[in-house]
């Protein structure tokens, strides 16, 4: 074991543990505890929205698909850029006046509850529901990342590594609250944007600074590994399609549209989204680099590297190229990668139950009691996950995959009508959520075998369902909450 680099990690993670217990004292509502009383800054909410996107999988699991199939996994990247500013663009603003014009909605089912009048709370029921389900396997897939950083780096079985990253998020996400995980978050991403750039271009000095010596080097991936489009490449209109259909996930992601819900001043948001988009153009730009120039590393140094363990190029670039006192810090940067994913999605998980659930239908219940059933909430939830990530043979992208594709299919269709068509009903919410939700699984079950991303029918499904139900059974109380939303914009 090199102590060194453990000492740089030790040393990082007691920075994020005393920004957990310093929010712990700042977080004695439920407002504070979920939504950091709405107190954010422009840079805050930029770089913890999008540390709490971007996991363990931009580091790993991204480099790793480029490293095995080549450039025509760029595609997921290119989504996923278009997506982020869109969402930043045209929902951000938006959901910030509605969420507070709307009775001071403090989570995305509250906003839609408010936004659609359901006194019965079976909008926030059904929402609820299919966060918890989506955010257990999203969640898992952030402690797998973990679990092989620490397996890798520290050559520990896979059970211990996963027990140490797991007790680790868990401990200030349940002292701390959202304000811990912004903080944190925001910390993670300067830190992730760090080692997302310095990796990349020194692998590339290393490989002579010239793509003319790299490019052979590369032979090993085949005549296509450098095709970004094109039947030779394995890249049909399908594939691509539903590679950029990942982009359509953001508008329905509650642990990134939550920050926009949070920012102090809405007019910031302008600034947030100039921030946020070029942290990730910059970001997912390294990740694909990471994964190309990794193949090429591993065949002119001769390590021993095999496609097997290509979700862990980052991690062994960085242990071959830096001294430890470095690379202890840039292996951090991984470990900031997996967490601020995890903090961020245990925290709307257990919003979900406490402030959406039970609060729903114990309206008396006091605010100190509400606030310790979201903490034993993100202790249940973790364990939840934790018995999902157990197996070692689990995929990064693959975890990350089938929960992105579920909250997208299920909530990204509602989130834009209820912000910009004035019909959308109670009754298409419903149904529009229950459709897309369902149709993922069903997709994951049934449908891995057409080619097309479960995320993009769940998405065509619940969006039609939502118009179709709303024009059938029309909601003048939505109707009229939408007309008091729209004049604060």
């Amino acid at each position: 074991m090199d102590f060194v680099v453990l000492g740089c990690i030790v040393v990082y993670l007691a920075i994020l543990l005393a920004v957990g217990f310093y929010s712990y004292s700042k977080s004695s509502t439920m407002a504070e505890y979920i939504l950091g009383d709405r107190g954010l800054g422009k840079w805050t909410t930029a770089l913890s929205a999008q540390a709490s996107d971007m996991s363990g999988w931009l580091l790993m699991g991204l480099p790793g698909a480029l490293y095995v199939g080549g450039l025509c996994e760029a595609w997921i990247a290119i989504g996923l850029a278009i997506g982020t500013y869109l969402n930043w663009r045209f929902i951000a603003y938006r959901l910030r006046i509605f969420s507070e014009s709307l009775d001071n909605a403090l989570t995305m089912p509250e906003y839609l509850s408010n936004r659609f009048h359901d006194n019965k709370n079976l909008l926030k029921t059904v929402t609820a529901i299919f966060i918890t389900i989506f955010f257990l396997i999203y969640t898992a897939s952030a402690i797998v990342a973990g679990a092989k950083l620490f397996s890798t780096v520290f050559n520990m079985s896979y059970m211990v590594a996963l027990l140490i990253g797991w007790l680790l998020i868990l401990i200030y996400t349940f002292a701390g609250g959202f304000l811990a995980v912004c903080w944190t978050d925001f910390i993670q991403g300067m830190l992730m944007f760090f080692a997302m750039v310095i990796v990349p271009v020194t692998m590339f000095i290393m490989l002579g600074a010239n793509w003319g010596d790299i490019a052979p080097l590369l032979e090993s991936g085949g005549d296509t590994y450098l095709k970004l489009s094109g039947s030779t490449s394995g890249m049909d209109w399908k594939s691509i399609l539903s590679n950029l259909a990942w982009g359509l996930g953001y508008f329905g992601m509650p642990h990134i549209i939550v920050r926009f819900m949070a920012i102090k001043d809405p007019k910031e948001l302008k600034y947030s989204r100039i921030i946020a988009t070029g942290w990730v153009l910059i970001t997912l730009g390294a990740a694909i680099c990471i994964g190309i120039l990794g193949r090429a590393f591993v065949t002119k140094f001769g390590l021993p590297f095999t496609d097997a363990d290509a979700e862990s190029i980052f991690l062994v670039a960085i242990d071959y190229i830096f001294p430890s006192v470095f690379a202890g810090w840039l292996l951090a940067a991984v470990l900031s990668a997996t967490m601020s994913t995890a903090d961020s999605q245990l925290l709307v998980s257990a919003s979900s139950i406490s402030n959406d659930l039970v609060k729903s239908f114990n309206k008396k219940i006091p605010d100190k009691k509400l606030l310790w059933i979201s903490r034993v909430s993100v202790l249940m939830i973790a364990i939840l996950a934790l018995a999902i990530a157990i197996d070692p043979n689990n995929s990064i992208m693959g975890l990350v995959s089938n929960g992105w594709a579920g909250l997208g299919g299920a909530f990204s269709a509602i989130m834009l009508l209820s912000l910009f068509w004035r019909k959308t009903s109670l009754k298409g919410a419903v149904t529009g959520i229950l459709v897309g939700g369902s149709t993922v699984i069903l997709w994951l079950i049934f449908g891995g075998n057409t080619g097309i991303y479960a995320l993009l029918p769940g998405f065509i499904f619940s969006a039609l369902s939502i118009i179709i139900v709303s024009l059938i059974w029309p909601d003048k109380e939505s109707e009229e909450l939408f007309d008091k939303a729209i004049k604060n914009l």
